[in-house]
């Protein structure tokens, strides 16, 4: 991140891991914008998550454009934001990043059992509990060549955010900085 201020972020990962949670306290933190990419998704998206299909591309395509436009009219305005979005395969992530470069990957990590528990623990608007086995099948690591942390979705919301704007500020001075945290 060269020295400039903290870019846009996408928290990503898969169901149950905090995006919406963790994004929007840590926007609040950063003082940035917060975006929760479901919002975002089509009538006929939620309407297959709430039946318990999967999403294939075809389908994320249109969704993942609309993200990308989002972070991009942000951007463009300088108004940096933290956006909650899965960004479960590389190229959806690359997808993302055609739209607005420079974009850092917070993923947010925990074992199948803690993502379970999670899920078990609340409800949704339209993400059936089902998905989660073909999340985690979709799920690419994250490469050396993107910009990224990897979060430990155990810890508290607190010590992850404080943990998390700390790594950001070590990214600062690295342009090719990964972390795990």
């Amino acid at each position: 991140m060269s020295g400039e201020a903290v870019r846009s972020l996408i928290v990503m990962g898969v169901m149950g891991s905090g995006k919406s949670t963790i994004g929007s306290l840590l926007a609040a933190r950063l003082g940035m914008s917060f975006i929760d990419g479901d919002d975002l998704h089509s009538e006929s998206n939620r309407s297959k998550m709430a039946a318990g299909i999967p999403l294939t591309d075809d389908d994320r395509g249109p969704w993942l454009t609309s993200v990308g436009n989002a972070i991009l009219d942000r951007d463009s305005s300088g108004v940096h934001c933290v956006v909650a979005c899965s960004a479960l395969r590389r190229s959806y992530r690359d997808t993302l990043r055609a739209a607005a470069p420079g974009l850092v990957f917070v993923h947010l990590a925990g074992s199948r059992e803690v993502l379970e528990s999670r899920l078990r623990a609340r409800t949704h608007e339209f993400m059936s509990q089902d998905l989660l086995q073909s999340q985690l099948d979709a799920l690419e690591p994250l490469g050396v060549d993107e910009e990224h942390l990897v979060a430990d979705i155990t810890q508290t919301p607190e010590t992850l955010i404080a943990e998390i704007a700390g790594a950001l500020v070590g990214l600062t001075a690295s342009p090719a900085g990964n972390g795990k945290i």
